[in-house]
């Protein structure tokens, strides 16, 4: 189990109201940080199209957010490279707190780990308000697809095409990950817009399978635009429960168990929450208390139920301690088999 979800908590027993939790500010700061949001439009920026997984998640907590602060949260959305152009946005954005993002936290630490091209940010560097949830990922096929198994998927001698949106996305850095580990023939097309458009291409059956994570992955299956496989993590997905995981369902080297263990720790960075690096004190303290309490709405976490869009809050120390855990602690050689994965990425075939 990842360190994510030892420390997350159902919202239920961690609430707190965003006076108790700024209780220990003098009462004029928060008066003054109150006063400077009242009224005022603040940004939530998603770094994927409208529709995926990350813009529901963000137009799902958007009003609530908007109740606490007593602001106007838009969500804007800002596609493009997988997620590292909204990433370069925020990291230069003006440090006012009024502009914040949902972002996919595993893709953002693949992207820098790798030293990608086009990476202007250091995730050690933002400050966080919480991570909203990790979800597990899920091996989805072509609705129309043959193989309905592991055991099936491993016998195909067929190349597997993997649709994708981006190099840095969790969709092709997933996708390359199982390739490798499995030694499969593979090819990542990293040319989609999101993962909407991404599955539309599975459903087409222009492409053989998807790397999802769990709450899209169930939206997809449920609408029969895909086929799940295997929950790809040592703990099966709630919304997967007779689905065994990747672990159950192939006998595994100690070696190609790393591969889903390295990628399942990083994932557990999950969908954080964040600001600019010199946004003030006060406001992102101001601000981790907001989103504490928005979290913590039985009402939103009753919303994203019913969607099967999971809230699991973790608090913004600890998700800062596993930002800094999965750029700082991996080896030169996990580094080096990482970028060797990386690379097979854009379209290029990845065995």
């Amino acid at each position: 189990m990842g360190a994510a979800s030892k420390w997350a908590c159902r919202m239920v027993l961690c609430g707190a109201s965003l006076a108790t939790t700024l209780i220990s500010h003098p009462a004029s700061a928060q008066e003054d940080v109150k006063a400077y949001y009242a009224g005022k439009t603040v940004r939530m920026i998603v770094g994927s199209g409208p529709g995926g997984g990350y813009d529901v998640f963000s137009r799902m907590i958007a009003p609530y957010l908007s109740k606490v602060l007593g602001t106007t949260v838009v969500v804007e959305n800002r596609p493009g490279a997988g997620g590292l152009s909204s990433m370069n946005f925020l990291y230069t954005a003006p440090p006012d707190g009024l502009t914040l993002s949902l972002a996919n936290g595993s893709g953002a630490a693949f992207a820098q780990l790798t030293n990608q091209s086009g990476v202007r940010y250091d995730l050690t560097k933002f400050h966080y308000l919480a991570t909203v949830g990790a979800p597990p990922s899920v091996w989805l096929v072509d609705p129309n697809s043959p193989i309905k198994t592991i055991a099936e998927a491993l016998a195909r001698k067929e190349k597997w095409r993997w649709a994708a949106s981006g190099v840095s996305s969790g969709l092709a850095i997933g996708a390359a990950f199982t390739c490798v580990a499995l030694h499969k023939d593979c090819q990542v097309v990293a040319g989609y817009s999101g993962s909407n458009q991404a599955a539309l291409a599975l459903t087409r059956g222009e492409m053989d399978a998807m790397f999802q994570a769990e709450s899209s992955a169930g939206h997809f299956v449920k609408s029969g635009e895909a086929v799940a496989l295997a929950t790809m993590s040592r703990k099966r997905s709630r919304l997967f429960p007779d689905h065994p995981t990747i672990f159950e369902a192939a006998d595994l080297t100690p070696d190609q168990s790393w591969y889903f263990d390295f990628y399942d720790t990083i994932s557990n960075l999950g969908r954080i929450m964040i600001v600019p690096p010199s946004t003030p004190p006060a406001r992102v303290a101001y601000l981790q208390a907001a989103m504490k309490e928005t979290l913590h709405n039985p009402q939103l976490i009753a919303d994203g139920e019913r969607a099967e869009r999971y809230v699991d809050y973790l608090d913004p120390e600890s998700t800062l301690a596993n930002a800094r855990k999965v750029i700082s602690e991996p080896t030169a050689d996990q580094k080096r088999r990482v970028l060797d994965i990386i690379a097979g990425i854009s379209g290029e075939d990845v065995k």
